[in-house]
C-alpha cells in the first residue's frame, strides 16, 4: 500500500513537472509569431507581383528627373537590388542579435525591432506619393535587418518561455507563420486586390501593421524567465513570468534547472568560434550543421517566391492565370508545413531530409529540362508546375522542418562534450 502511494505521488509530481499549454504561453507564442515571423514570409513574397508596376514606377520617376526614359541594364540593375537588399538586411540583422538580447533581453529585442518595420513600411507605402523609389531600395535593407532579427530571436524568446515538453510543438510554430506571411502577401498580391498600379504602395506598407499590433500588446506578457535569471539576476521577476507562464505556484524545479545550467556554462568558460571549430569533441556535429544550413539556405526557394510569376510566365502558363498558380504554389507551401509537423516525429529527421531535398534536386533538374523543351513539346508547361509543385513540397518538409529539428538532435544525441546543449544555447545566443 505505501509503495502504490509512493508510486501514485511520485508520478504526480512527475506529471506536474510537465507543462501545459497556457492562456499566457498560446498568446505570447501567437503575438511573437504573427508580429514578427508572419512578416518575414510576407517581404519574402510580397514584390512578386507588383514587380511590372514597380518598374514602371521607376521608369516614370526616372523620366520625370531626366527627361529620357530608363535605361533596360540600368532598370534591371534597380530592380535587382530592390530584391537582394532584403537578404543583405538580414545579414547584418543577424548580426546584431547577440548584443541586442543581451542588452534588451528576448522581448524587448522584439519590440525594439518593430521600428525598423514600421519605418520601413512608411517610407515604401509613401515612395509613389514622394516620386522616389530610391526609399524603397534603402526600405528593403531596413525591413531586412528586422527580418534577420525577428528570425533569430523568436524563436530563442519562445523556446526560452516553453517549458521542456512542449519546446517541439511550440518552436515549429514561427516557421508555420512564415509560410502563412508568404501565402498572404500572394494573396494580397493578386490583380484584383492590391497588386495593380494603384495598390502596390498599399501592399507593401501593410507590413507594418503586425509590428503595431505587436509593439502594443507584447508589453503584456513576460519577459524570458531565463533572461530575468540569468542575466539580470532578479529572482522574483524570473519566478513571477514562470508563474504567469506555467499557470501555478511551484516553479522552484525550474528556477533551479536554470541556476544549474547557469554554473555549467560558467564553468566552461566562453567558447569562442575558433574553440568551436577547433574542438574535436564538437566537430562531427559542426559539419553537419553548416552542411545542412548550406542546403536550406542555398537552396533557391526564395527565387521561387521573388520571380513566381515570371517563372510560370516562361513556363508558358498564362497571364491572367500566373498569380493564381502562385497563390495556389503559397497554400502548399503552407499545408506540407502543417503536414510536417505531424509526421517528423514518426519518420524521424533524417528520412524526412533526405526526401524532401531528395524532391528539391530532381524536381529542378526535370524543370531545367521543361523550360529547355517547353517551344518544342506543347505539355511541358504543365510538367514545369508540376515540378515546381514538388519543389516547394520537398522544402517544406526537408529544408523548413527536419533541418531545424535534426540540428537540435545532432547536437544533443552526438554531443561528446560535457554538456553539449549549454554549448549550443551559448553559441545560439552569442551568434
Amino acid at each position: 500500500m505505501e509503495m502504490n502511494r509512493g508510486k501514485q505521488e511520485s508520478s504526480s509530481v512527475e506529471e506536474g513537472r510537465k507543462g501545459r499549454m497556457t492562456l499566457t504561453l498560446a498568446l505570447v507564442t501567437l503575438i511573437s509569431a504573427f508580429g514578427s515571423s508572419f512578416q518575414y514570409g510576407y517581404n519574402v513574397s510580397v514584390i512578386n507581383s507588383p514587380a511590372p508596376y514597380m518598374q514602371d514606377f521607376y521608369n516614370r520617376t526616372y523620366i520625370n528627373r531626366h527627361g529620357v526614359p530608363m535605361d533596360t541594364s540600368f532598370q534591371t540593375l534597380l530592380w535587382s537590388l530592390t530584391v537582394s537588399m532584403y537578404p543583405l538586411g538580414g545579414f547584418f540583422g543577424s548580426l546584431m542579435v547577440g548584443p541586442l538580447v543581451n542588452s534588451c533581453g528576448r522581448k524587448g529585442t522584439l519590440l525594439i525591432n518593430n521600428l525598423f518595420s514600421i519605418v520601413a513600411a512608411v517610407l515604401m507605402g509613401t515612395s509613389e506619393m514622394a516620386k522616389t523609389f530610391e526609399v524603397i531600395i534603402v526600405s528593403r535593407v531596413i525591413v531586412g535587418i528586422y527580418a534577420g532579427l525577428a528570425s533569430n530571436v523568436v524563436p530563442m524568446f519562445l523556446g526560452e518561455m516553453s517549458p521542456r515538453n512542449l519546446r517541439g510543438a511550440i518552436g515549429v510554430v514561427p516557421q508555420l507563420f512564415i509560410t502563412l506571411g508568404i501565402l498572404i502577401a500572394q494573396i494580397l498580391g493578386l490583380t484584383v486586390i492590391l497588386g495593380n498600379p494603384e495598390g502596390w504602395p498599399l501592399l507593401l506598407g501593410l507590413t507594418g501593421i503586425p509590428s503595431a499590433f505587436q509593439l502594443l500588446t507584447l508589453p503584456f506578457f513576460p519577459e524570458s524567465p531565463r533572461y530575468l535569471l540569468i542575466q539580470k539576476g532578479n529572482e522574483d521577476q524570473a519566478r513571477q513570468a514562470l508563474q504567469r507562464l506555467r499557470g501555478w505556484d511551484n516553479v522552484d524545479d525550474e528556477i533551479e534547472e536554470m541556476r544549474q545550467e547557469d554554473k555549467s556554462e560558467k564553468e566552461e568558460g566562453h567558447l569562442s568560434v575558433l574553440t568551436l571549430c577547433t574542438f574535436r569533441g564538437l566537430r562531427w556535429q559542426l559539419i553537419s550543421i553548416i552542411i545542412m544550413m548550406m542546403g536550406q539556405q542555398l537552396s533557391g526557394v526564395n527565387a521561387i517566391f521573388y520571380y513566381a510569376d515570371r517563372i510560370f510566365l516562361s513556363a508558358g502558363v498564362d497571364a491572367n492565370s500566373a498569380q493564381y498558380v502562385t497563390v495556389s504554389i503559397g497554400a502548399i507551401n503552407v499545408l506540407m508545413t502543417f503536414l510536417a509537423v505531424f509526421i517528423v516525429e514518426s519518420l524521424g529527421r533524417r528520412i524526412l531530409l533526405l526526401a524532401g531535398f531528395g524532391l528539391c534536386c530532381g524536381s529542378c533538374a526535370v524543370l531545367t529540362l521543361a523550360l529547355n523543351l517547353q517551344n518544342t513539346v506543347s505539355w511541358m508547361s504543365y510538367l514545369s508546375i508540376a515540378c515546381v509543385i514538388i519543389y516547394i513540397i520537398g522544402h517544406a518538409i526537408g529544408a523548413i522542418i527536419a533541418v531545424p529539428v535534426r540540428q537540435r538532435s545532432v547536437w544533443l544525441s552526438r554531443g561528446k562534450a560535457k554538456t553539449p546543449l549549454n554549448l549550443y544555447l551559448r553559441c545560439t545566443v552569442r551568434s
